[in-house]
């Protein structure tokens, strides 16, 4: 065994991150849990294997989080979604492929909130890990046997929960583009091109803002809804593209300021869905990295 350093945490940082994030949905929690982590980490004397320490330690401080936060949801103002994180700079590490960036897009985070906290840790270190079942029982406290059981019920309650949802397909980026330019110019018709017949919104303003508190759907509501919305925000609001959680995605500023941002999904080359975070408190740590494109 050797003594901790600093060094050795912040070889860690990032992929602490990416797992608390994956767990909670919520970058500042997950900078919360990362700093929790930490501090423990500063008050242990030896640690033999690093990360499968303090990826232990952040799992079991994110189901404490998720056991409280469970009883806050409920009480939430309107829709939940998750805190968006921009991916292009890697900060929820590598998403090559289709199964990393659908475990971290809004829509299958929402999907996430189906599972008890036990559940979601058991399938986020098995799903975005590759935790073995030997090694998930080691952070849990449980046996293989109960991990295998845990993983079996999350993913029956995750597919059972897809077949209700609009999980879909993250949209191409020409696609976004004439989005874009419709929403931007209050084009209802234009609008209506890239949007499917079936087409829902869901907004997440947490009662700080004005904004719709249950699903709009339909393309005639949807599309004339994103149009009086950018009409209302008036002439200073704009509209850039960004990776949005493995996704391409929209930035809306207010004077320059974040007011939202907005992840389309499409299925047949047409948006299906599109979730607006407009809750400021959600937007703050995206505000602060400092990173936004377009800016």
């Amino acid at each position: 065994m050797e003594g901790v350093t600093v060094e050795e945490f912040e070889r860690h940082r990032s992929k602490l991150f990416g797992l608390a994030y994956r767990m909670l949905g919520s970058a500042e929690e997950a900078e919360d849990v990362v700093q929790d982590a930490f501090l423990r980490w500063h008050r242990a004397e030896a640690v033999a294997s690093p990360w499968a320490w303090l990826a232990k330690v952040a799992t079991n401080l994110c189901v404490n989080r998720l056991t409280s936060a469970r009883a806050r949801r409920e009480n939430y103002v309107g829709f939940w979604l998750p805190e968006p994180v921009l991916t292009e700079n890697g900060a929820l590490g590598p998403l090559d492929r289709a199964e990393q960036r659908e475990i971290v897009s809004l829509a299958f985070l929402v999907l996430l909130e189906n599972l008890n906290p036990v559940e979601r840790a058991v399938f986020v270190l098995r799903e975005a890990f590759g935790y073995s079942h030997r090694e998930t029982a080691e952070v849990i406290n449980a046996t293989e046997a109960n991990s295998r059981q845990l993983y079996a019920r999350a993913r029956r309650r995750l597919t059972e929960a897809r077949a209700g949802s609009a999980c879909r397909t993250s949209p191409r980026r020409d696609l976004v583009e004439r989005f874009l330019a419709a929403a931007e110019q209050g084009d209802v018709p234009g609008l209506e091109k890239v949007l499917a017949e079936d087409v829902t919104v869901w907004v997440d303003g947490g009662g700080k803002v004005g904004a719709a508190r249950r699903p709009i759907s339909g393309i005639g509501k949807v599309a004339r809804y994103l149009a009086g919305s950018f009409r209302l925000a008036g002439t200073e609001t704009t509209l850039s593209a960004a990776e949005v959680n493995g996704s391409p995605g929209l930035l809306a500023r207010a004077g320059g300021t974040l007011v939202g941002v907005l992840v389309p999904e499409t299925s047949d080359s047409r948006v299906t869905g599109i979730r607006i975070v407009a809750n400021p408190d959600k937007l703050r740590a995206l505000s602060r990295s400092g990173a936004l494109p377009g800016s």
